[in-house]
């Protein structure tokens, strides 16, 4: 059989009804080549039969016959065209819509058609002299859409009025009057926009995460708190149980000892009372036995030589007392009291250590003192300057207490802060909510929003309704707070001695929270003119 030539023009190989590459291609009586799908349907919907290139006229429907030769080049023509054709469609990329089977990649889209086309079954629109005025543009998926439904025509207008894509000819009707732009135009500002919206989703995400890594430090740090306050507890109750230990061991100890002497002195006195028995049963047997003699002359000799019996002890003054032990059980416990003591004095220590590390940079609001109170200009210290000051009425402003409050407020989690009460004789020291009453003279109480520490020459004294007094402790330099929200709890400490000096547990908070700083008034010679000074924490001390 003789080798087709596949060097032709590629026109010689595409059917001139469907302008593809020839599906089983036959033959017309004049000689020209159809698919045989295509001609059969051709001549299916025509009255009379003619050929569609020649316009032959046929009287009768002709036999279709397959051309061997020109069918064997079409197949060859086919698989050369497959060769060297483009790669098939990848993810994302435009498929041909005319490829049956593999689909190729489209490399141009016909907007008349609303067609895309691979390479080989574009060239009908590269020769063809109607097809060729079709408009071509780069290969888009969905041609349907960008298409306008009313004028069908290609959507390449934004109508900025109702936001919306039009074609050329909705510029003229219904929206004559709109501003309108090139859908590029539009799509550049849009993407910024969408640029903007993503570097704000992508700065809440990072804030999100820095939420997700601060909730997850919280829980590192208080699983290090619970390890460690469980190591403290069982660390001191081991000591006490161990001191328990000791104590019962030294009662029984104690209580067997004073028994056993008791024991032995009960048993020395049986001994005795013994012999004195044994003694007088002798003297007694004797004294019988001469009672019964009836010699006269015997019973006076032997009467005379018959021993006076051992003198008795006098056994009314002696007597075995049950011991007490109610003095050993109290001894025991107030060894364990002791011992209990100094553990619990080696726990502040560590305590204070642990709420130093919430410690909070603090300053105090001029515009919340009380009008006789003086600022250092650093907002650390504060005493009564003896003058009133015609300063304005902030509704923030003490007026009746000598009172300041920090510029800092806080709303959650823990904080802690230190001051120096030195060379004062009166102070008020502690924590206020925002909403209390600054121009009245409201009792200072949790219920009212002070959770504070008086200090006085009387003592020591928490204020509560009724107040808490404490031990007042002698050379109290230096106080700190310390104040958990989520808990509810505020705390007092005297810094120098580490050493707790007080707690208000249970303590509901539901708005912000200010330090709160009352040096008290100074006398004309000066008494308690020194000030409060907010002190950085050193935790070396």
């Amino acid at each position: 059989m003789a080798s087709a030539d596949t060097s032709w023009p590629e026109e010689n190989f595409s059917c001139s009804i469907c302008l593809d590459v020839f599906s089983s291609p036959v033959s017309t009586p004049c000689g020209h080549n159809f698919c045989r799908t295509c001609i059969t349907k051709f001549w299916d919907e025509q009255v009379k039969y003619k050929c569609p290139v020649c316009n032959e006229l046929f009287n009768t429907r002709p036999d279709l016959r397959v051309n061997i030769l020109f069918s064997e080049m079409v197949d060859r023509f086919g698989t050369s065209l497959q060769v060297t054709e483009q790669p098939c469609v990848e993810p994302g990329e435009v498929p041909c819509d005319v490829c049956t089977g593999t689909q190729l990649k489209a490399v141009k889209s016909c907007l008349v058609c609303l067609t895309s086309y691979c390479q080989t079954h574009l060239e009908p629109h590269q020769r063809v002299a109607g097809l060729k005025k079709h408009r071509l543009v780069e290969p888009m998926d969905r041609l349907d859409d960008r298409m306008c439904k009313k004028h069908d025509r290609l959507l390449e207008l934004f109508c900025k009025t109702e936001q919306v894509c039009v074609c050329q000819f909705c510029t003229e009707t219904d929206h004559k009057s709109h501003p309108v732009i090139p859908l590029k135009e539009e799509y550049e500002v849009k993407k910024a926009k969408l640029g903007k919206i993503e570097a704000e989703v992508k700065q809440v995400i990072l804030e999100r995460q820095k939420n997700i890594q601060e909730i997850k430090d919280t829980v590192k740090r208080s699983k290090a708190d619970a390890d460690r306050e469980i190591a403290d507890g069982v660390q001191v109750l081991t000591a006490l149980m161990r001191c328990i230990g000791k104590c019962r061991d030294d009662l029984n100890q104690m209580v067997k000892e004073k028994l056993k002497s008791t024991e032995k002195q009960a048993e020395d006195l049986i001994k005795g009372l013994e012999q004195e028995i044994e003694d007088l049963a002798n003297s007694s047997s004797e004294v019988k036995q001469l009672s019964q003699t009836k010699d006269h002359l015997h019973f006076l000799q032997a009467f005379r030589s018959l021993k006076d019996p051992r003198p008795t002890r006098d056994w009314t003054t002696v007597e075995v007392r049950p011991l007490s032990y109610a003095g050993t059980l109290r001894r025991s416990l107030n060894q364990l009291k002791e011992t209990l003591n100094m553990e619990m004095k080696k726990l502040p220590d560590d305590e204070l250590k642990r709420v130093q590390q919430y410690e909070v940079d603090v300053t105090l609001d001029p515009d919340t003192a009380y009008p006789r109170l003086t600022l250092s200009e650093d907002g650390k210290q504060v005493h009564d300057g003896g003058v009133w000051k015609r300063l304005p009425d902030n509704p923030e402003r003490f007026r009746v207490w000598e009172c300041v409050l920090t510029r800092q407020s806080f709303s959650s989690g823990r904080f802690y802060f230190e001051v120096q009460v030195k060379d004062k004789t009166v102070w008020w020291l502690g924590v206020a909510r925002e909403s209390i009453d600054r121009k009245g003279g409201t009792r200072w109480t949790p219920e009212t929003g002070y959770w504070t520490l008086l200090y006085t020459k009387d003592g020591l004294v928490f204020k509560d309704n009724p107040s808490v007094r404490l031990p007042l402790r002698a050379g109290l330099q230096k106080v700190g707070v310390f104040v958990d929200y989520d808990e509810g709890l505020v705390s007092f400490y005297d810094v120098e001695a580490r050493v707790h000096l007080y707690s208000a547990t249970g303590c509901t908070f539901s708005e912000p929270l200010y330090p709160l700083l009352c040096p008290g008034y100074s006398d004309y010679e000066g008494n308690n003119s020194a000030p409060l000074i907010i002190s950085p924490v050193n935790q070396t001390d």
